[in-house]
């Protein structure tokens, strides 16, 4: 449970200002986006680090637990995913995400999500 609570406090503020920072700032987060997307080597690299960050979560909390534990596994995993991903399919990766930036409301919406998500894990890592 001390791992659990950890992470939450860890990456729920995380989540919660960088969520909000990036619906702050949209302009600056669609150059950033298109600069990634314009380069393989910043594409490489974000795609070893949520690699990286995901495993690092798997390895130290793979809980498949009913509880709000769970949410931070199934981050883990996703990070893990997205990074191989942007690893093993760049192209692809980068279509998909030219498509996705054209959609404001599916922006909005991801940001918003990622707040939410910030804010349940803080929730738990702050109250308990």
């Amino acid at each position: 449970m001390q791992t659990s609570i950890f992470l939450a406090r860890l990456l729920g503020p995380v989540l919660v200002v960088a969520g909000i920072a990036m619906l702050v700032n949209r302009k600056q987060l669609d150059a950033i986006v298109q600069e990634v997307l314009r380069s393989p080597l910043l594409l490489l690299l974000l795609g070893i680090i949520d690699f990286a960050v995901g495993l690092a979560i798997v390895l130290t909390h793979n809980l498949w637990v009913a509880d709000w534990r769970l949410i931070i596994t199934l981050l883990g995993w996703l990070l893990m995913v997205r990074g191989a991903v942007r690893l093993l399919i760049p192209a692809q990766v980068k279509a998909l995400a030219t498509k996705l930036l054209k959609n404001s409301t599916v922006v909005c919406a991801g940001l918003g999500a990622t707040i939410a998500l910030g804010v349940v894990l803080s929730s738990f890592g702050y109250t308990r």
